[in-house]
């Protein structure tokens, strides 16, 4: 059994009446802790936290609440980067507005622009409609965006066609697109250690859940198919390796980045071993979270799985070999998955979503 050492607890910044649970970006050398809420972003540096420093916060004034789409924060934090229903939108501390992509509004079989937020605020049929993503490059000189077309004002017209876009972070110039091909409701970014590389994982509902990886060369946006039916858990810190799960969740991946091809796996049922409290037989699949602890070793859960019946569970995998180490024993109670904080660590959310704990093995004290 591995122990955990917690290295700090950090309290989300914002009431959670109205707003998201705490949660962490980053990229090499640098880690932030974001919390969005229906009027404001907050993102702290979480190296200062850990070290026992003052925190000093940046605040982003929100262009429409939370409902309405993702957010991601710049690597530096002076930017925040919102991919709402209708539009990309990059906004200071300041409150001031960097720029602003227009696009293909994501509610609706049809193609159609909004000028605004404000024509269709009050529209309960926008309330759920799907939604694409952003993230920053490692470097945060660019942004990729996953949005629906068309894009507005800029003399080309793709339908309804679901475009990867690399954006120029400094003005939001379309660098690069490609057509996804996919038909999302939701999508999320993985960014690697080289900005010129992202993943991206589409969520299709029943028709599927295809993987892709882009590339940029500083002239071409290029990209691959991975799978169809995955979902991108985490990218290893030298990027050389990607960690995936089947939409089933029942077995971990290990492929490698350049060519996609998958090395080994590892079975969760007959791996793991059937929960304390489980009088049932219950299904044993992993969760849709994890984390690279280093280049060998990763950090995934059965959480999902272990809801009916206790406790969350995580486990030490050595993807060298794809060997269960063994379950990992915490100080204090953990609830969710363990989620990727960069820097040896992972973190997971209290309970009640008030605090972020951030922990590495015990070994590494």
């Amino acid at each position: 059994m591995t122990v955990a050492r917690l290295v700090a607890t950090v309290a989300a910044p914002l009431d959670l009446a109205a707003a998201d649970a705490p949660q962490v970006l980053h990229w090499p050398g640098r880690r932030l802790l974001v919390q969005r809420g229906d009027t404001e972003l907050v993102a702290l540096d979480l190296d200062v936290a850990t070290a026992g420093r003052r925190l000093t916060e940046a605040r982003f004034p929100a262009p429409w609440p939370r409902r309405f789409g993702s957010v991601t924060v710049s690597p530096e934090g002076e930017a925040a980067v919102f991919a709402g229903v209708h539009a990309v939108r990059c906004v200071e501390a300041t409150g001031a507005t960097r720029w602003g992509v227009r696009h293909g509004c994501w509610e609706g079989e049809h193609p159609h622009t909004h000028t605004s937020f404000a024509e269709y605020a009050d529209d309960e049929g926008h309330w759920s409609a799907d939604n694409g993503s952003a993230a920053f490059s490692a470097d945060g000189k660019l942004v990729w965006a996953h949005v629906r077309g068309p894009l507005a004002d800029n003399g080309e017209t793709e339908d309804d066609q679901e475009l990867w876009l690399v954006l120029d972070a400094a003005d939001g110039r379309v660098l690069g697109r490609a057509n996804t091909m996919t038909v999302a409701s939701s999508s999320e970014h993985t960014p690697h250690p080289d900005p010129a590389q992202m993943g991206l994982s589409v969520g299709e509902g029943e028709e599927g859940s295809p993987v892709l990886w882009g590339r940029w060369d500083g002239q071409r946006l290029t990209t691959e198919q991975l799978d169809i039916e995955r979902i991108l858990l985490a990218v290893s810190p030298s990027g050389r390796h990607l960690l995936t799960v089947p939409l089933e969740q029942e077995t971990l991946s290990l492929h490698r980045v350049d060519d996609g091809v998958a090395l080994r796996e590892l079975d969760a049922q007959g791996t793991v071993t059937p929960h304390p409290g489980d009088t049932g037989g219950d299904r044993i699949y992993w969760d849709h979270e994890a984390a690279f602890v280093d280049e060998d070793t990763v950090v995934v859960g059965t959480s999902e799985c272990d809801a009916g019946s206790g406790t969350a569970r995580h486990w030490l995998v050595d993807v060298q070999g794809m060997a269960l180490r063994g379950e990992i024993s915490y100080p204090l109670a953990v609830s969710g998955p363990p989620r990727s904080a960069g820097d040896g660590t992972w973190y997971t959310v209290s309970e009640d979503r008030t605090s972020l704990h951030l922990w590495r093995p015990a070994r590494d004290a």
